[in-house]
């Protein structure tokens, strides 16, 4: 599918419960002269097999780099076969270079660096924001010319994401809001378009913004336990599968307050048993 002049997704319903709505591939660039890819996918062969279909009917033009959002298997399967194919290196955040090269040998990672325009052919370019929190290796790219941002899994078409550090998660997307945008062409879920596009992140923002005040009001209330800020602060019924997921996202904006100086931890304290 064509999102605008110069980006093209392969859609892929990977059937993960933790990935409403499928997972995404881009080619960005002009077919007929030179593109990149964003991600690889998992590591199955019918993944991989989908993405070299995609690229087939594009043409099989000159693929100049592939740019990873970040390390999570979903992202950087079948790497290996994908470069053997297109013969264009790997381009990731510094931290994510070593596993990479374990995949493809030394000389088949470039490095990025921070605000880095790559070239994607057709006269246009991706310019490469840091945006860790989803995890640390985490890279998120802008089209600026067609307004458009692709947040791998730091931001999602159907679903709020995980976070493994909530203090660097919101100084991405505070990041995010900062450039221009109208569409969010995320890892996983449909492609967001306009009017809803421009406003997603901040809604990222607000979202989690609320969650906080919510888990400080639990505090004050007297409850200190991540299990017990969890019942203060989600509904009574809510199923029992997304209680764990729950709990590690109270857990998280526990170690952002604390990071912030505002909330303190105390430690655990132990007695014999009767």
């Amino acid at each position: 599918m064509q999102v605008s002049p110069h980006v093209y997704v392969m859609h892929i319903d990977d059937g993960a419960a933790f990935h409403p709505g499928g997972s995404n591939n881009y080619f960005v660039g002009d077919p007929r002269q030179e593109m990149v890819l964003i991600d690889t996918g998992d590591q199955h062969r019918e993944w991989t097999q989908s993405i070299l279909r995609y690229y087939e009917e594009l043409g099989r033009p000159r693929i100049s780099a592939i740019l990873l959002t970040h390390g999570h298997h979903d992202h950087i399967g079948g790497l290996d076969r994908l470069v053997d194919v297109m013969q264009a290196p790997a381009r990731c955040h510094p931290e994510l270079v070593s596993t990479l090269q374990t995949m493809v040998g030394p000389d088949g990672v470039v490095l990025l660096r921070p605000d880095e325009r790559v070239s994607t052919g057709g006269g246009v370019a991706l310019q490469a924001l840091f945006t860790p929190g989803h995890e640390v290796d985490h890279v998120s790219y802008y089209l600026q010319d067609e307004r458009i941002l692709f947040t791998g899994d730091c931001i999602l078409g159907a679903s709020s994401t995980t976070v493994r550090d909530l203090f660097d998660y919101m100084a991405s997307l505070q990041l995010l809001s900062r450039y221009q945008h109208d569409t969010i062409c995320p890892g996983h879920g449909p492609v967001v378009p306009p009017p809803r596009g421009a406003e997603l992140v901040r809604w990222y923002i607000n979202h989690r913004e609320e969650r906080e005040r919510q888990i400080l009001a639990a505090l004050a209330a007297g409850h200190s336990g991540v299990k017990a800020i969890t019942t203060y602060v989600y509904p009574p019924d809510l199923p029992h599968r997304l209680r764990e997921g729950a709990e590690r996202n109270v857990t998280t904006h526990l170690e952002k307050l604390v990071k912030e100086g505002r909330v303190e931890e105390v430690p655990s304290r132990y007695r014999l048993r009767n």
